[in-house]
């Protein structure tokens, strides 16, 4: 029987590597599978893994208040040592390009352990952009004994930086499978969280997530005089903005939007809650990797507030625009939108990230590779 340690830490990961390891779970016989969480977001990572039927093999809580991410680096390596020390492990499997993922490849590399990356060859090609994700998506794929690429185009970013074709293997984005993990009667309790908060969901909903770190500081004011000007004009419109803790978004957010009425200002969503708003918005204003990604599959436009996007493909499909932090771009993009019917704007594009059954080619490759 072979150990196959999975490692992740934030919200994104959790829904993305569900799906492998339930599809993993499968074959008992074969495999035992140990869910390390570094608890990089804690709250939200936990939360996720339950709505899954999933809980952690290990806890390392590495995160603490203020941290440089040297600082963050240092302490969650140091916590996967350990891991590695008092588990005998035969793979490692990570996803994306979090300091956890970064970690998580290194710590395996270190002990000659094979590593998995899910979601391999995202590029934007700017080192600062996202920041520091781009970098740390680029150094797993150097150490990965597998990279599972969303697309062909991924592909392509990957054997250009010399990476063997017999390790590359394009199998679409697990994030497909986990929205099609959501039943029915989930998406129903949703609709009640929402109603029971006296938040409309109707045709003219807004939804809006900003938190990335290269968008702190004068960006986020300038993504915040747009969004107001676009709350005070459309005024019958409802915008709902799950709120990032982190205090450079938080604070910001509260004081420049917190007393207009059709402003609904929310903690971090449980993962059903936050497909369902994606699933009824007319418009999705945001910075999130995961949720370019998932739009598409719900016909909602949808404006990237970042200046570079390692997910070209929405792009090219015409499913999402990039707008960055530009207050021009983002009240006349947004305004194109909301001046017309949800029905008007709804897209017919297929979704370029996947079709539900990535999970499953992912764990028919590792049965290939065992």
């Amino acid at each position: 029987m072979k150990n196959i340690l999975f490692v992740f830490g934030t919200r994104p990961e959790v829904i993305k590597l569900a799906p492998v390891i339930l599809e993993l779970k499968k074959y008992p016989d074969k495999y035992n599978t140990i869910i390390c969480n570094t608890e990089q977001q804690k709250e939200l990572s936990n939360q996720t893994l339950a709505y899954f039927g999933l809980k952690a093999d290990i806890n390392l809580d590495c995160m603490r208040p203020n941290q440089s991410l040297l600082e963050v680096q240092t302490r969650i390596l140091n916590a996967l040592d350990n891991v590695f020390k008092n588990n005998k492990i035969d793979a490692t499997i990570v996803q994306g390009d979090t300091m956890t993922v970064l970690c998580g490849a290194l710590a395996s590399f270190y002990r000659k352990i094979p590593v998995y990356h899910v979601e391999a060859g995202l590029r934007s090609y700017d080192i600062y952009e996202p920041f520091p994700e781009e970098i740390m998506r680029q150094m797993t794929s150097r150490v990965a004994e597998i990279n599972f690429a969303p697309t062909d185009k991924n592909r392509q970013a990957l054997l250009k930086e010399n990476i063997k074709d017999e390790k590359i293997f394009v199998v679409g984005n697990t994030v497909i499978d986990a929205l099609f993990c959501l039943s029915d009667a989930t998406l129903n309790e949703a609709k009640k969280y929402f109603e029971n908060l006296n938040i409309n969901i109707d045709d003219k909903l807004v939804l809006i997530t900003v938190h990335r770190r290269e968008n702190h500081g004068e960006r986020i004011d300038r993504i915040l005089d747009a969004i107001e000007s676009l709350v005070k004009k459309y005024s019958d419109h409802t915008f709902v903005i799950p709120v990032h803790p982190n205090p450079n978004v938080k604070d910001k957010i509260y004081s420049r939007l917190g007393q207009y009425q059709n402003v609904s200002l929310l903690k971090p969503l449980d993962y059903p809650y936050l497909v369902y708003l994606m699933k009824n918005a007319k418009l999705i204003l945001t910075d999130s990797g995961g949720i370019q990604e998932e739009a598409p599959s719900f016909g909602c436009p949808t404006l990237v507030m970042r200046y570079e996007t390692e997910r070209q493909e929405g792009i090219d499909a015409g499913v999402s625009a990039l707008v960055g932090a530009d207050y021009d771009k983002i009240v006349s993009h947004s305004e194109t939108i909301l001046s017309k019917t949800r029905t008007q704007t709804r897209l017919k594009a297929q979704n370029p990230y996947g079709d539900g059954n990535s999970a499953k080619k992912i764990v028919e490759i590792i049965n290939q590779q065992n």
